[in-house]
């Protein structure tokens, strides 16, 4: 296959994916008789990223392979393809997974006692229903507590290809700026269930 008709290719089969595609993934969709190898593949990528530094979206590779995504700077205007708006997260959300991210892996109580107040279960929950968290274990002590770690679409959802690309922590002042891809309203209902959560705790203790 001509160099020019395999770029074309892959970008309709980008374009038309609904989640990261790596190399080994993409030369499945050729057939013996296109004669493409992975090395052919690299170099049409490394063409399409280079056409798109211009474009109002760009190709970029994630943990699990290769996408196409819109530039940030036009996110308000590609935002109006859905009538829903797109979900804030709380204050508490982005710090329980900020440490999440750095700390993996965490227990629950690790991370209350680091934030110094308790950790909402439906923040957990919201997580883990995202997939940008699960169990990876369980921590040698009573009670054996799950211990949390990030997942590989976390990374994807990102845009990051390691989580060696984040930054780091004592360079963070701002905790939403952490994750530009998120809206973050500074409190809702996961701040108020924390909260109550933190209450109850309290009393029944009393």
């Amino acid at each position: 296959m001509q160099a020019e008709q395999l770029k074309k290719t892959l970008d309709a089969i980008l374009l038309s994916a609904e989640k990261p595609l790596p190399v080994d993934k993409l030369i499945q969709y050729f057939r013996p008789e296109d004669v493409v190898n992975s090395n052919d593949i690299r170099e049409a990528l490394t063409t399409l990223e280079e056409e798109t530094r211009e474009r109002g979206f760009e190709l970029v590779r994630t943990a699990s392979g290769y996408r196409y995504k819109t530039r940030e700077e036009y996110k308000q205007w590609v935002s109006r393809h859905w009538e829903e708006k797109p979900k804030k997260y709380s204050r508490a959300l982005l710090e329980t997974l900020a440490l999440i991210v750095y700390r993996q892996p965490i227990t629950r109580a690790e991370i209350e006692e680091i934030r110094g107040v308790a950790v909402s279960s439906h923040i957990i929950k919201t997580l883990q229903e995202r997939e940008w968290i699960r169990i990876i274990g369980h921590k040698e002590v009573p009670g054996k507590p799950a211990m949390f770690g990030t997942t590989r679409q976390f990374l994807d959802y990102f845009n990051l290809k390691t989580l060696n690309e984040m930054p780091p922590l004592a360079e963070i002042q701002d905790i939403d700026k952490l994750y530009p891809e998120l809206d973050f309203k500074p409190q809702n209902n996961e701040d108020n269930k924390e909260q109550e959560e933190q209450q109850n705790s309290r009393a029944s203790e009393q």
